[in-house]
């Protein structure tokens, strides 16, 4: 997969009665995929609400992504065991998955992992489910990010073509994308740093990202502007983000993003309803205008509908 620009994390939308919205989700993705730059649609992670869908619905979702557009599908892969994350692999490909975003076994966030176990879970997931898979770099505040030797090994591994890094730590940033770099060439480097992008952005191929859902726009300038090495281009779109920034990112728990990204959604006509599902929590009203306030402050408007459709 050529990853190389932006690859948004798409929301889920439902229904006012919580039933997927597979209508409103593919006008998402076909608006999303009219951007040259966007190269993947990454669903089902956490700002896809994944783990909160049933199987028979991811699947439905994968298969409505795989029919509406033609850039590569990526599945979050979240299941516990590394068996059971194999086959749900399998189950994602069948549907139309051509990626995984392997999501850490959630038990090593709280104890920390055994050694070899991630490489092993990457492995099963390539090998037994058939995906691409794309190396995801927890925060280091988790006892689920993995060292520098457990990266290297995973990147060294067949089929694992990217790194989705949100370490948020600049020390480690600075001396294990560099490493990575350097033992892996061809490994595509994509930061999903949404609450601070701009110093990442001079290093990487690309941005898996749930701020791609609501300014995808901006997010390939920056894009493009780190790429060429161009602070100050950069800088400049990094301070017309902002407002958003702070509204949808800098709040109480991330998670809250989740539900911001869908007020702004609905705030450029994309979505009909910001409806989420437990347990995800509703902002409030002042919050609601609050974030729809950021994105009159950075110029971001409703889009054209008419071209969202096509």
């Amino acid at each position: 997969m050529d990853m190389r620009g932006l690859s948004p994390a798409p929301v889920t939308a439902f229904k006012k009665d919580g039933s997927l919205d597979i209508e409103s989700n593919v006008r998402i993705a076909k608006w999303l995929a009219s951007f040259e730059d966007v190269k993947s649609l990454v669903i089902l992670g956490h700002a896809g609400e994944g783990t909160f869908l049933t199987t028979d619905e991811r699947l439905e979702l994968i298969r409505a992504y795989k029919d509406s557009v033609d850039i590569p599908i990526i599945a979050g892969i979240t299941g516990e065991g590394t068996k059971v994350a194999a086959e749900e692999a399998k189950r994602s490909l069948d549907a139309g998955a051509t990626g995984a975003l392997v999501y850490p076994n959630h038990g090593w966030l709280r104890f920390g992992f055994q050694k070899g176990a991630p490489q092993d879970r990457y492995k099963a997931i390539y090998e037994e489910g058939g995906l691409q898979t794309i190396l995801f770099q927890y925060p280091d505040a988790t006892k689920a990010s993995y060292d520098l030797d457990t990266q290297l090994e995973i990147a060294a591994q067949p089929g694992c073509v990217a790194t989705k890094n949100g370490v948020r730590n600049m020390k480690r940033w600075y001396v294990e994308i560099p490493e990575l770099k350097k033992a892996q060439p061809d490994l595509q480097i994509l930061s999903c740093h949404d609450e601070w992008l701009l110093p990442t952005m001079f290093d990487v191929d690309g941005l898996l990202v749930g701020y791609g859902n609501i300014a995808p726009e901006l997010l390939i300038e920056l894009i493009k502007a780190g790429k060429a090495q161009d602070y100050p281009t950069a800088r400049k779109v990094f301070e017309q983000l902002l407002p958003v920034t702070r509204a949808v990112y800098h709040r109480g728990s991330h998670m809250e993003g989740t539900v911001a990204l869908k007020i702004g959604l609905r705030y450029r006509g994309l979505l009909d309803n910001a409806t989420i599902r437990e347990p995800l929590k509703n902002l409030g009203a002042q919050a609601e205008r609050e974030i729809e306030a950021a994105f009159d402050a950075a110029g971001i408007g409703r889009v054209d509908m008419a071209m969202a459709a096509e």
